[in-house]
């Protein structure tokens, strides 16, 4: 039995190894012009309405599928990483995967997917845009019929928490933990093979896009930050893009202030080369907590507005939103701008 789960486990690594050869061969050949429409800075608010692509508009319905993944499985987030303190920061047993495929998506084909952070997380809203603009007859109003996967987090949140090992940690293990666990459970789970025996996600990182909010905004630029051969599409709504990784991180040694580096401190967007990636951010008005004094490294608004500075100034194709009279997370901001956003970190892309 040693020797045949030896086997087995080394299968398995050489099969992600030619899974990530075969997702950096798929950007080599793939090329896009998405223009610069939508690019910019813009201002919504203060009134509020749901966007008519975000309601059911009675078009046909994909599949709906749940299931479960026991973190004590995991070879990457188990939940017992030493810089966790489960006693006052309990850790999730399993987490929730909830998956939609919509019912443009045909069986066989590579299918673009959509990662989204806090799992459901926004998928309603996802699910409606989904079915409402894969059949668009509006070349500048469309999706592609994206999978979209609503991943919940490992528990609690902040420092010490899981939530906050997995998404504002400075490392690409967030991104390696989707890409080597999740999505293989997602095309092995019997009842989506059931419904889609030949599914299948493309391995171009031009169709993998990430969405989150608050410490999930800062993961998903993470994730493609650290790995843009596997994730290159990022939607962060109030990111947490200031000093919130764990004091005792391994990664502290490098990123002392977390996401705080990529606009101040190491000033990485700034200083680094830039990036295959197409960028959303958002910035609520309210974003900044009473006790936030102005130059502190936990100011959420100051950290907004100079990442979408940075990201700009470095030439990225990315698009900032400025809500007012919102809070953190807002509800009314994802109602009213989500299906604009999703037009535009999409725009541009074609099946392979």
């Amino acid at each position: 039995m040693p020797n045949m789960r030896f086997r087995s486990s080394r299968v398995l690594s050489i099969l992600l190894v030619g899974l990530h050869m075969a997702t950096a061969q798929a950007a080599d050949t793939y090329a896009e012009n998405p223009g610069a429409e939508g690019d910019g800075t813009y201002s919504v608010g203060p009134e509020y309405k749901i966007d008519p692509d975000l309601t059911d508009r009675g078009n046909p319905k994909g599949k709906s599928f749940e299931f479960s993944m026991p973190l004590a499985n995991s070879k990457i987030f188990q939940g017992d990483d030493k810089t966790l303190e489960p006693a006052k920061k309990p850790v999730r047993v399993e987490r929730k995967i909830s998956v939609y495929v919509p019912a443009a998506y045909k069986d066989g084909t590579k299918a673009p997917l959509l990662v989204i952070h806090d799992g459901p997380g926004q998928l309603n809203l996802v699910r409606n845009a989904l079915d409402n603009l894969t059949i668009s007859k509006d070349p500048n109003r469309s999706l592609p019929a994206f999978i979209a996967i609503a991943v919940e987090n490992g528990g609690n949140d902040g420092k010490n928490s899981e939530r906050g090992l997995e998404y504002d940690t400075m490392s690409d293990r967030l991104a390696r933990f989707i890409q080597d666990e999740v999505l293989p459970a997602v095309l092995n789970n019997a009842a989506i093979k059931e419904a889609y025996p030949h599914i299948a996600f493309t391995e171009n990182p031009w169709g993998r896009g990430v969405i989150g909010c608050s410490s999930g905004g800062a993961a998903a630029l993470t994730m493609a930050w650290f790995r843009p051969d596997l994730f290159r599409r990022v939607i962060a709504y109030s990111g947490t893009f200031v000093d919130q990784q764990d004091d005792d991180a391994p990664e502290e040694a490098a990123y002392p202030l977390g996401a705080w580096e990529y606009h101040s401190g190491m000033k990485l967007i700034e200083t680094s080369e830039q990036k295959p990636l197409r960028i959303f951010t958002h910035v609520s008005e309210k974003d900044l907590r009473p006790n936030d004094a102005e130059e502190t490294h936990h100011n959420w608004v100051m950290a907004g507005q100079r990442t979408a500075a940075a990201l700009k100034a470095k030439g990225y194709h990315q698009r900032f939103v400025f809500s007012q009279a919102t809070g953190h997370c807002d509800g009314r901001v994802f109602q009213q701008t989500l299906a604009d956003t999703l037009v535009w970190v999409w725009r541009g892309y074609h099946a392979d």
